[in-house]
């Protein structure tokens, strides 16, 4: 049953400088938050990205070796777009990556490479607002996304030569969250966003029978208007945010939904 959510959404807290995007699959981003990226990179924020897989399992009928090679470029390509200069890939497998110490460490050393202040990452949960089950690749990135502020931050945990533990995380938003809290105002960059997405041209042929523009723009344009609704009528990228406080008390009073 779908969640009628009717709330106004705050805005998005902007005194911070680096964020780390952490996802499943190249194109995650895209689809979920690109006009947002476009928007903070133009207001002189630096964001990396961070994709556990290579999104080799991604199109029916192209070999995984050659897929991820073409996944790779496309996010490479998509980034730019937005003005995203740094991305990064891991080496999980693309639709069995297992929720555990692996995937946490990765993303803990990431954090301490990075030092963000805002993670940003996908749809933890286990359905899109009530109308389809979550995928266990984005469940699973995305809860270790969420836990990897604080791993990051104990010294006991994942000690790795070199690397610090990082303290410096204050905020972590979920996008796509069927419980968004917060918004960015995304006006000035919705095209970006639109190009952002088609940048992944091989994905999107094997995706859709449709003209590509006019299926991403018909994708974006509802999600960003069903944000808008909630956030003064503005084209908006929508975020469940969860401040430093909360996730310093996740083991014993933060619950997933």
């Amino acid at each position: 049953m779908t969640q009628q959510l009717t709330e106004q959404l705050k805005e998005m807290p902007t005194d911070w400088t680096r964020a780390l995007a952490i996802v499943a699959h190249p194109d995650d981003v895209e689809y979920a938050a690109a006009s947002a990226v476009a928007t903070w990179v133009d207001q002189g924020k630096e964001v990396v990205y961070l994709m556990a897989s290579r999104g080799e399992a991604g199109i029916d009928g192209l070999d995984p070796e050659r897929a991820k090679e073409v996944r790779e470029r496309e996010q490479r390509a998509s980034a730019a777009v937005v003005g995203v200069t740094e991305v990064e890939f891991l080496d999980h497998p693309d639709g069995l990556i297992q929720y555990g110490p692996a995937l946490r460490r990765d993303l803990a050393h990431a954090v301490r490479r990075h030092r963000p202040e805002l993670i940003v990452t996908l749809n933890h949960h286990d359905h899109w607002r009530g109308v389809s089950w979550n995928t266990p690749d984005h469940r699973n990135v995305g809860r270790a996304a969420l836990d990897s502020a604080a791993d990051a931050a104990n010294r006991f945990l994942f000690a790795q030569e070199g690397l610090a533990p990082w303290e410096g995380v204050r905020w972590q938003a979920v996008a796509n969250s069927p419980y968004p809290t917060h918004a960015v105002d995304v006006t000035w960059a919705t095209e970006r966003g639109v190009r952002a997405v088609l940048a992944h041209a091989a994905y999107l042929e094997a995706l859709t029978d449709e003209d590509p523009r006019a299926y991403v723009q018909g994708f974006l344009e509802r999600n960003l208007a069903a944000a808008g609704a909630r956030f003064g009528g503005r084209p908006a990228v929508a975020f469940e945010l969860f401040h430093r406080d909360q996730y310093r008390k996740r083991n014993s009073e933060v619950h997933y939904r």
